[in-house]
């Protein structure tokens, strides 16, 4: 645990006590401040108090009289599109807002780092998609290294609730833009934006808020290094704002699919190959298309922010290429589940908009696609140029008609629920086909998450492997 700095003797207010929330509870204990714990949920107060909490009810006059500050977990809005109404009140009254994320890092050094040999760093992970597998992906190099890392965030545990670190350490974080929109501090060594596409519009109103959020991470913590994909505008422009020239290896512009030979460092994927070029030369060369932990160009992106980013922690291209060759990839993004009779079955459940199933129906060929769910605005229509590869779409929950409307000549069957759906595709596959579940929908309308989801898929596929035996 991080025990929280700067609070000691005081009254913190934590609004929301899911798992960030719960661990900045104990980690403000820890520093020797009293929090005041609420939840609008009843089992979310339960499991506070199961855990020795007292909660008080911060929608009450006089809650804040006292209080030092409120720490607001990342789901709950604080200006778009309407703010929650304590944190309405919390503005009215000046009082601070942060999150755990600016607690971390006003909390994370101290004297005692005095006697390390080496200053432990921090890399911070954002963007839209591919940040858990970046994240993860650094992390499980680092791992194979020797590296002591510890990983949190958006990912794993809570930043709070890691351990202090060790000599050397490195602390790998993937941050989300509700996570970098409100916090107070942002100081990381190492700083990662992999790419930008539309998502979470309403609470960051529009697609200009949403970027601003992502771009604190760099323009509030001045990193040493910004590892940036430039497969974007947004990616473009902040690198040269980023930078004082092409030459300035301090920002490393990273693509898939573009050369960028004429910068101080780049990384680059094409064909399946990952290229660092510094200073107009070549220095190293990966071969990507056999690691089936990152299939597709979407995945071959991470592959170079994470080199990127281990480069710059002065890992050699050599051990990073091991490193890669051993990554099985995260459960539910592109996880190979198995293959049954020549058929490969893939769970892309965290796919829930229509870029990251664009990107998963891009990495195979001859497709059975289950696809659906709580769709978002504009359904699939976007997806259109990616269904070539599709040979049938198997729709299920409460988008599958809308869906089916928007798929042109492609065939498809309405199927509602992943059991039928999964069973149809194994009963109509070809060997060489891929069963690939990439819903391009939030998960809500059946599932509490995505992973859950991804679970059901999974327990389909192995119900159809034990009919085929």
């Amino acid at each position: 645990m991080i025990p929280v700095k700067g609070y000691a003797g005081q009254k913190v207010a934590v609004l929301g006590l899911g798992r960030s929330g719960l661990a900045t509870a104990h980690a403000l204990v820890a520093g020797e401040a009293t929090p005041l714990l609420w939840d609008d949920s009843a089992e979310a107060r339960a499991n506070a108090e199961a855990e020795g909490f007292f909660c008080t009810d911060l929608t009450r006059a006089g809650a804040f009289d006292g209080v030092a500050a409120l720490i607001v977990s990342p789901g709950i809005p604080h200006c778009y599109p309407t703010p929650n109404k304590i944190i309405a009140r919390a503005l009215e009254l000046g009082l601070p807002i942060d999150n755990d994320i600016g607690l971390f890092f006003r909390s994370f050094a101290g004297p005692e780092w005095d006697d390390l040999d080496t200053t432990p760093r921090v890399v911070c992970v954002t963007g839209s998609n591919g940040k858990s597998t970046t994240t993860a992906l650094i992390h499980h190099i680092l791992e194979v290294a020797g590296r002591a890392t510890q990983m949190a965030g958006n990912i794993g545990r809570g930043v709070l609730d890691i351990e202090p670190a060790q000599d050397g350490e490195v602390i790998v974080l993937e941050l989300s833009s509700y996570q970098t929109e409100l916090a107070r501090s942002l100081t990381p060594d190492v700083a990662v934006f992999t790419n930008l596409s539309p998502d979470h519009l309403d609470r960051h109103n529009g697609m200009g808020g949403y970027f601003a959020a992502k771009r604190r991470l760099f323009a509030e913590g001045g990193p040493d290094r910004a590892i940036v994909g430039v497969d974007e505008l947004e990616g473009q422009f902040l690198a040269n704002q980023l930078s004082e020239g092409a030459q300035d290896d301090r920002v490393i512009r990273i693509s898939s699919g573009q050369k960028l030979e004429g910068f101080g460092w780049s990384v680059f994927a094409r064909k399946g190959f990952l290229a660092e070029w510094r200073r107009g030369k070549q220095v190293a060369s990966i071969d990507l298309r056999a690691i089936n932990g990152l299939p597709g160009a979407h995945n071959h992106q991470n592959a170079c922010a994470a080199y990127a980013a281990c480069r710059t922690l002065g890992l050699g291209p050599k051990l990073i290429e091991g490193a890669l060759q051993s990554f099985a990839g995260l459960p539910h993004r592109s996880q190979m589940i198995g293959e049954i009779a020549g058929v490969r079955y893939v769970n892309d459940s965290k796919a829930t908009n229509v870029d990251s199933a664009s990107k998963a129906l891009q990495a195979f060929a001859n497709i059975r696609w289950i696809a659906g769910g709580m769709g978002k605005d504009g359904g699939i229509a976007a997806l259109v140029p990616d269904l070539g590869a599709v040979v049938k779409a198997y729709l299920i929950g409460h988008s599958a008609r809308d869906f089916a409307l928007q798929l042109g000549d492609t065939p498809y069957e309405i199927c509602e629920t992943m059991a039928r759906a999964v069973a149809l595709a194994a009963q109509e596959a070809m060997p060489g086909d891929v069963v690939l579940l990439a819903p391009a929908a939030a998960s809500f309308d059946q599932y509490p998450n995505f992973e859950k989801r991804g679970e059901d898929f999974i327990s389909q596929v192995q119900i159809a492997q034990a009919k085929r035996t």
